[in-house]
């Protein structure tokens, strides 16, 4: 899950360099991603890929949906929104997972985490409450519809841990690209630009691999907030190459929500410590 966060943590400097329609890079790294994961299943399934596949039932069609939607969602984010807004927002997921897997699975958090959330979605109302009215708000939402998607798809991983979603995974990839596929211009880009399109496919590739294998082991709840460790990483890289610099609502918002996360994390410690629930 920590490699995952790393690896997911690139994606705000790629839409930086790639400067095509956003539907153009969701078709080709969904293609390249969906290429990545397919080339693991085979390598490790071998003459059982297809079963694979087959295996995965309603749940991995179910999570493969909600990650397609999601890839969508985010890269238009990226692309209406700053890295910073986009990544802060996503920050909630934690807590959004948690009340998700409450809703669908009757697996109640602890009050600490519960009274986190509260807290996280206030610094998330703090950044939308600073953004202009024009496309960053709107990308503001679909970071939000992102976080809720992704949310959910670890939900029916955690809630599935005997049935592989590798290949779930895969499909979410060929089936952004297909969602998207009206609306692109897969023959638009240059040598170089499908090249980097390639390597960015390849991230998320990796990126959702990690994620969905680190899910299986880990509940819900801890590995988006795990996932968290992208917070500071992609600002930062972001900031660092293209000085792109967030809002004060941003740095406020944001700070309000690393702290509720480190808050968890801090009194999840002392709970597990003392043995309460």
């Amino acid at each position: 899950m920590t490699a995952a966060a790393v690896v997911f943590s690139a994606a705000g400097p790629f839409t930086r360099l790639i400067v095509l329609d956003a539907w153009t890079v969701v078709f080709w790294r969904g293609t390249f991603g969906g290429l990545f994961i397919l080339a693991w299943i085979a390598w490790t399934h071998r003459a059982r890929t297809l079963s694979a596949f087959g295996g995965m039932g309603r749940a991995g069609l179910a999570a493969a949906a909600c990650s397609a939607l999601g890839t969508v969602c985010f890269i238009n984010a990226l692309q209406r929104s700053t890295v910073a807004d986009v990544t802060l927002i996503h920050a909630a997921a934690p807590f959004v997972t948690a009340a998700i897997g409450w809703l669908l699975l009757g697996r109640r958090e602890s009050t600490t985490t519960l009274a986190a959330a509260a807290v996280a979605m206030s610094g998330v109302v703090v950044i939308f409450g600073g953004a202009p009215a024009g496309g960053q708000f709107v990308g503001n939402l679909l970071a939000l519809a992102m976080t809720v998607l992704i949310g959910t798809m670890m939900v029916i991983i955690r809630a599935n841990p005997g049935r592989s979603m590798l290949p779930a995974a895969s499909l979410s990839g060929f089936a952004s690209a297909v969602l998207v596929a009206p609306f692109a211009q897969p023959l638009s880009p240059t040598i170089g630009e499908l090249a980097m399109l390639a390597a960015f496919g390849a991230q998320f590739g990796l990126g959702l691999l990690l994620l969905t294998l680190g899910t299986r082991l880990v509940s819900a709840t801890r590995s988006a907030l795990i996932g968290s460790l992208e917070i500071p990483l992609g600002p930062v890289a972001v900031w660092l190459a293209f000085a792109e610099r967030p809002a004060a609502a941003s740095y406020a918002g944001g700070a309000v929500v690393v702290a509720a996360v480190l808050a968890d994390i801090l009194f999840g410690r002392r709970r597990r410590r003392s043995g309460l629930n």
